[in-house]
């Protein structure tokens, strides 16, 4: 049996940042991966993805660039042979320069394998058995895959093969209008594939408020996607050599070349023995965790996407940030203090921070909303470039700033000034003098926010 100062199974985003921290504290740590370091964002996630999505853009900047005054001859031809080539090339550089760091760093002890637990403190990878005080999960998710009747009978595509593609399906069918379907869905339009979507609920982004929801399907319809909502009673089979999805609702049948699955993720749970060791999971598979992301076994810690506080790089990193500040630096870190904001990297983008206006309805609190559309703002104006809207909610008593979302060219990095401002609570009408430059997607951040009316 080998021992261990601490334990990290999942080389996730999470897991070597810890493993970092105990080895420059003079700690021994094991860092079990059974797959590939970096986890899924390096790997099937934010790299390569939003590799293809940059390859996605450029392709619809040259189909628009007659509009901006410069010609090309010759029809737009995707090459995606070299597009999956510069993914992975993104991919394999990012994977090999964190293994390369791994190894090289004093204390970290990098195993290959799958980590099972025999008890509480010892979990055993092939013929080892290692053994730590304090042991902590990373272990990720993996694309669901639901139960559709017939989809056992047709070839399908995830989240992560998809990515691998070489060649351009003729029409691709999309089964989910959450997030990762609505980024390949433009993504695979703008290559040039024919692209439908299929939600069982009545939007898209069905975690967004309505006018968001409704501009995100705006944007992909004027690029010739075909949506398809309230998609209830899905049945895949063949057809000669495509795939049907058939739904009821009066939708009509949909034919395609090559099928994604995009219904959501799953925990890496299930196949760790964790009943060996007394860790308590909740319905959905994920490990159940307190503010200080502790299980209810003493001993044992769960970070990223398998405990259910986050679904997002960012959270998962957080999660370290909250562990190592609580268990080296003497501090009392929560999950709970956490203002939670994502993407979503379609174009352009939405940047999205706190409560949504109908979660912020639901707190039963006065509150104030202001909207502005993109077409107000001279950066996009002069980029030609005004799909989408700016959002913002704040609290009418204490004029704190609730949530806010920003659906728009450099939405992802202008929603910064919102998450700045909740982390450090300040009030909005002190950000109503801000004086922001000139020409940018965030000068209209003060503006926005005169839109709001106090008490």
């Amino acid at each position: 049996m080998k021992t261990f100062d601490a334990i990290i199974v999942g080389a996730g985003q999470a897991g070597p940042s810890l493993a970092g921290r105990f080895a420059a504290a003079g700690m021994t740590v094991a860092l079990i991966e059974r797959k590939f370091v970096g986890g899924t964002c390096v790997n099937a996630g934010c790299m390569p993805t939003k590799t293809l999505v940059a390859s996605a853009r450029t392709a619809q900047v040259i189909r628009r660039s007659a509009d901006y005054g410069i010609r090309t001859d010759g029809a737009l031809l995707t090459d995606m042979a070299t597009v999956e080539k510069r993914a992975a090339t993104v991919t394999n550089n990012a994977r090999n320069s964190l293994t390369n760091w791994l190894t090289s760093t004093d204390g970290i002890s990098l195993i290959r394998g799958h980590a099972r637990f025999e008890s509480a403190k010892t979990v055993r990878v092939g013929d080892e058995t290692l053994t730590a005080p304090r042991i902590f999960l990373n272990v990720g998710a993996r694309p669901a895959i639901p139960p559709l009747p017939g989809l056992s009978d047709v070839e399908y595509l995830t989240s992560t093969s998809i990515i691998h593609l070489t060649a351009l399906p003729r029409h691709l069918a999309i089964i989910g209008g959450g997030y990762i379907g609505l980024e390949f869905a433009q993504m695979y339009r703008r290559f040039g594939a024919d692209v439908s979507i299929i939600e069982r609920g009545p939007r898209l982004a069905p975690r967004e408020d309505d006018d968001i929801c409704q501009a995100i399907g705006d944007v992909l319809r004027a690029e010739g996607i075909s949506i398809h909502t309230n998609a209830q009673d899905m049945k895949l089979s063949k057809s000669g050599q495509n795939i049907r999805i058939s739904t009821a609702n009066g939708n009509p049948d949909v034919e395609a070349s090559h099928l994604l699955i995009a219904t959501g993720r799953q925990p890496n749970t299930d196949d760790l023995g964790l009943a060996e060791a007394g860790v308590a999971l909740d319905s959905k598979g994920y490990i159940v965790v307190d503010d200080h992301l502790s299980t209810n076994v003493d001993g044992i810690w769960a970070l990223g996407d398998c405990n259910g506080r986050g679904a997002f790089t960012h959270t998962s990193y957080n999660d370290f940030e909250i562990v190592a500040a609580n268990l080296l630096d003497g501090e009392d870190r929560k999950v709970s203090e956490r203002i939670l904001a994502h993407a979503l990297y379609i174009d352009p983008p939405l940047g999205r921070v706190g409560m949504t206006e109908r979660e912020a309805r639901a707190t039963g609190r006065a509150i104030t909303v202001s909207i502005m559309p993109m077409s107000r703002v001279g950066r996009a104006i002069e980029k030609g470039e005004t799909q989408g809207l700016m959002k913002v909610v704040a609290d009418v008593e204490t004029g704190q700033i609730l949530g806010a979302a920003i659906l728009g060219v450099e939405g992802d990095e202008a929603i910064h000034g919102f998450i700045d401002a909740m982390h450090a609570r300040t009030p909005y009408p002190v950000l109503k003098w801000a004086v922001p430059i000139h020409p940018t997607v965030s000068e209209l951040i003060p503006t926005l926010l005169g839109g709001l009316k106090s008490a």
